[in-house]
């Protein structure tokens, strides 16, 4: 398919091909006013001037309408009879004028074929339907002039004109294939021979204008392949390379000529569809191409003796100017494949509103972020934990955050977002510096907490200079051991889906300079009892989801009371959270909990409530 810029190339040579037609022409009339031959040329100048006024025509239907495909194909159309015409009112002219020897005419008659012949090879020379036909044109009345002139130097001068049509025919062809051969290397990837992500986005630029123009709509799919980096990684480049090639040959087959296909770059293709009116858009359609788009996709590869299997992440997206994001096509695109892939992968998302405005939070709490850790607005809040006496034997560090503009924002929604974009090292760092400075303070009162509990990220924990940070704070804010004091980091259960050695490797390190652990949410994810045996860990969490349903039955009190019997078992203290109901404690009590945390209790307080009600009493 044509680029609309090729077509642009096109237009621009009409405006040059009506001067160069005008303006020389002129002489002529000139020519034949003085030697009186006038009426045939005006007649001739005529026909020139209304071929240009359609000339002028085709280059103000391009400007001023951007056209979809189609009608693309029908202006080319009417610009190859323009070229036509235009270059052969010049083979007219020279048959009126040649004839006139009389006065040494015909030579002007002839450098202006030759001439001609020139320019088509010049302005032509991106399209053969163009300048094959017209030079062939242009350069036999020549020819048969020069035989007909019945004399030795004619017959020379008619083989040197076909020769002369060899050549502008070789340098043109040889041209031509160049520019194709750049421009396809400019327009599409190497690897796979889709379109690239260059060529994409310029066509995108004219099809969002044709789309605002005639008030027609598109849709966009983009494709992720899910987990294609363990192949890379596991059986190398090569191996990887060739799967690509294999898919994009799918997708190719799959859209045919209904959908544009590009490599947007690594394991990133995108499809867009032709422009159709909106109100055919159905958006049952659009997820169903997206599942046949699932299914080439996963179906088995066989490459160098290896059978593969990969499934892809889809985000669909309806491009339609009037709506509020369409300048962002990508990006909508984007969001609705990444959410595809948070939702477990091998899926298709269509981007919606409510899609959107989740996203627009989403960048609005991710841009808020900086500002409220430079300006300290994310607070520590502390909860209490209570031993089965209800007596406050500990707490849990947490974070809060309340902003003017967004309110409220619960940890639950800002800290994948910290740890997606990598600030959960700077905000740990707070967390954990505010904290000990809390512990120390409350030390040097007298009212010294058995434990106090921080959470800590994973990437908290793999990062090489965090056990250095973490003794550089103890050293700072606990000089001398505190005796029958605790610092517990609760890291989740995610840790057993990590590089165990070198997990097992930071927490040893930790500990040796007094950190215990816990194993928040326990029961909801990845453990195992091989798991529990191998970590060093000293404490396990149970997730209030598992205390919320004690009142459902039996079930959830004798998924607990296993719990705990198998923490017993590893000399594991057990701590409860959740609490909300007497009857919960009582029950958790009975079955041997240690720590019991919850809004039965207390919920989190700021650091001068928490002081106030159980630091300075």
């Amino acid at each position: 398919m044509k680029h609309q810029k090729y077509y642009t190339f096109l237009q621009k040579q009409i405006l040059l091909m009506i001067g160069l037609s005008l303006i020389p022409g002129l002489v002529y009339v000139i020519v034949g006013w003085i030697f009186h031959i006038v009426t045939p040329a005006l007649v001739w100048y005529g026909i020139l001037l209304c071929i240009s006024l359609y000339g002028w025509t085709l280059y103000n239907e391009f400007a001023t309408y951007k056209m979809d495909e189609n009608h693309l194909k029908k202006w080319y159309k009417k610009l190859t009879w323009f070229m036509y015409m235009i270059f052969s009112v010049w083979s007219l002219v020279f048959v009126m004028y040649v004839g006139y020897d009389k006065y040494h005419i015909h030579y002007i008659a002839i450098f202006t074929q030759l001439g001609a012949a020139v320019v088509a090879s010049t302005l032509l020379i991106s399209d053969k339907k163009l300048f094959v036909p017209i030079l062939v044109t242009l350069m036999l009345p020549l020819t048969v002039y020069f035989a007909f002139i019945d004399t030795w130097y004619g017959y020379i001068l008619s083989l040197f004109s076909l020769i002369f049509l060899f050549v502008l025919l070789y340098a043109s062809f040889n041209t031509n294939r160049l520019l194709q051969k750049n421009y396809s290397q400019a327009q599409h990837d190497i690897l796979t021979g889709l379109y690239n992500r260059r060529y994409f986005m310029e066509y995108m630029e004219s099809l969002i204008e044709r789309l605002a123009v005639n008030q027609k709509t598109a849709c966009m799919f983009l494709i992720d392949l899910d987990h294609f980096k363990t192949i890379n990684d596991s059986l190398g480049h090569d191996i990887g390379d060739k799967l690509l090639i294999e898919v994009s040959e799918r997708l190719k087959a799959y859209a045919k000529d209904t959908h544009i296909v590009a490599r947007l770059g690594g394991d990133e293709f995108i499809l867009i569809s032709k422009e159709f009116n909106e109100e055919v858009f159905k958006r049952d359609l659009a997820y169903g191409f997206s599942e046949g788009l699932l299914k080439v996709i996963r179906k088995p590869y066989s490459i160098d003796g290896h059978h593969l299997h990969i499934s892809a992440s889809i985000g669909v997206h309806q491009i339609n100017p009037s709506f509020i994001y369409s300048k962002n096509f990508i990006r909508e695109a984007d969001i609705a494949m990444y959410e595809a892939k948070a939702q477990g992968r091998d899926g298709v998302i269509v981007f919606n509103q409510d899609l959107a405005k989740r996203v627009e939070r989403h960048l609005l709490i991710e841009q808020k972020l900086h500002y409220a850790l430079n300006e300290n607005k994310i607070e520590v809040f502390y909860q209490p934990q209570f031993d089965k006496d209800e007596e406050v034997m500990g707490c849990e560090a947490l974070i809060r955050w309340d902003d003017d503009e967004l309110g409220r924002v619960g940890p639950e929604e800002f800290i994948p977002i910290v740890e997606n974009t990598g600030l959960i090292l700077e905000v740990g760092s707070y967390v954990l510096k505010e904290t000990f400075e809390s512990i120390n303070r409350w030390n040097a009162k007298g009212r010294k907490l058995s434990s106090i509990s921080v959470n800590i990220s994973m990437r908290q924990l793999l990062c090489e200079t965090f056990v250095n940070e973490v003794d550089r704070l103890i050293k700072i804010y606990f000089p001398k051991k505190e005796s029958g004091q605790k610092i517990i980091f609760e890291i989740t259960e995610h840790v057993f889906a990590e590089d165990m050695k070198k997990v097992i490797n930071m927490m040893n390190r930790l500990k040796e300079i007094g950190i215990s652990f816990s194993i928040d949410d326990f029961g909801t994810g990845y453990s195992s009892l091989s798991n529990l045996k191998m970590l060093p860990i000293d404490e396990v969490k149970i997730d209030r989801t598992f205390v919320a349903r004690l009142d459902d039955g039996q079930d959830d009190k004798k998924m607990i009371s296993t719990i705990i019997s198998i923490a017993k078992n590893f000399d594991l203290n057990i701590v409860a959270e959740g609490i909300e109901k007497f009857e919960q404690l009582l029950f958790l009590i009975k079955i041997e909990c240690d720590v019991f945390q919850g809004f039965y209790f207390e919920e989190p307080l700021s650091k001068t409530a928490f002081e106030e009600k159980y630091i300075c009493t």
